[in-house]
């Protein structure tokens, strides 16, 4: 296709490939009670509950969390930039807006969908707070795949944004731990 750079191009095969299985996903999310929590994960995953889990973590562990708590501050930080960047880069639309068989079930904090920024913060904040406090795992894990799910099940991202955003969150928690 004419414009596009490589990448592009990339996704834009990929989103034929993707296409029948998001449109599946998001039919159904659209059966009974799965909406109300897919819209409910998401709005977990939009930013405040990881500003919580911050403060929350010094809070309840005393001085010895400050250290692991601003790196997951700054890897906070960090991930918007990169997201931000890429999103602005590769101007993937999301699905809802290129194929007409995947319906909009919550309207989108940004225009473009790769990667994903929602999945990108859930698994670096769930990964750090995970390896500072192992009983968070059995919560912040499950609740980090139920947010990746819920972005696809929504129409707002691809499999691939979803897959992209938790290799980059991982990224960045592993240089966040680094920090801690």
């Amino acid at each position: 296709m004419p414009g596009m750079n490589r990448a592009q191009l990339v996704l834009a095969r990929c989103d034929a490939v993707e296409y029948r299985f998001c449109r599946g996903i998001n039919r159904i999310a659209a059966r009974g009670l799965f909406r109300p929590l897919m819209r409910l994960a998401s709005r977990l995953g939009d930013g405040p509950l990881w500003g919580v889990l911050v403060v929350a973590l010094p809070l309840a562990h005393g001085a010895q969390a400050l250290r692991p708590a601003l790196a997951m501050a700054a890897t906070g930080v960090a991930g918007h930039l990169l997201y931000s960047r890429l999103k602005s880069t590769l101007v993937r639309e999301r699905p809802f807006i290129r194929h007409a068989g995947i319906e909009l079930a919550m309207a989108p904090l940004d225009r473009y969908s790769f990667p994903s920024g929602h999945t990108l913060h859930a698994v670096a904040f769930a990964w750090q707070a995970s390896a500072f406090d192992h009983a968070l795992a059995w919560l912040l894990a499950p609740l980090a795949a139920l947010i990746a799910l819920s972005r696809v099940a929504l129409g707002l991202h691809y499999p691939t944004d979803v897959i992209a955003g938790a290799a980059l969150g991982a990224l960045l928690a592993t240089c966040g731990l680094a920090l801690a």
